[in-house]
């Protein structure tokens, strides 16, 4: 098996990163590119992105699949199934601390697609909430390469000074 046909890295990078928010009591997010493939309530949707928290104790019955996220989860005291296609996921990260990991944003398609056909744009901004159902919202933003400015035509890329890019809350 070549890399072309290898499966993607996304599912494993999700569990990976929902493994570390729990051993260290933080509380996994995830942000989702909402489409038709996507099962979630769609009154919570905003600008076409939802922010679930996918942690123990905001779901149950909670699976991490190489092709789907599937759990139940409450909005507004009532129980709904959520069904994510694991390619539609373009963040992960702990809500306390914005630490987590952003995909690159897919091309609109099927669910069935492979992630490694997605666009290569980076995540501009993400809503999120204190809760899936909170009708507040907060942004999460991550800082590019390319917000940086881009290095002049023949010289190799060079290391963004200052900070590293990172998820960030923004109040």
């Amino acid at each position: 098996m070549n890399a072309l046909e290898s499966t993607s890295t996304r599912p494993y990078l999700i569990r990976a990163l929902y493994d570390w928010c729990t051993d260290n009591g933080f509380t996994p997010y995830v942000a989702v590119l909402v489409d038709d493939t996507v099962q979630v309530p769609r009154e919570y949707v905003k600008n076409g992105e939802i922010v679930l928290n996918i942690s123990f104790d905001a779901t149950s019955s909670l699976k991490l699949g190489n092709d789907f996220i599937e759990f139940k989860a409450r909005f507004a005291g009532t129980a709904r199934e959520i069904m994510v296609p694991v390619n539609r996921v373009i963040a992960i990260y702990a809500r306390e601390n914005g630490q987590g990991m952003a995909f690159p944003v897919p091309v609109s398609g099927t669910a069935g697609e492979d992630a490694g056909k997605s666009a290569p744009s980076p995540l501009s901004s993400v809503p999120a909430a204190g809760h899936a159902a909170e009708p507040d919202s907060k942004v999460v933003q991550l800082v590019t390469p390319e917000a940086a400015g881009t290095p002049p035509d023949g010289e190799p890329p060079r290391p963004p000074s200052g900070p590293r890019p990172a998820l960030k809350r923004v109040k």
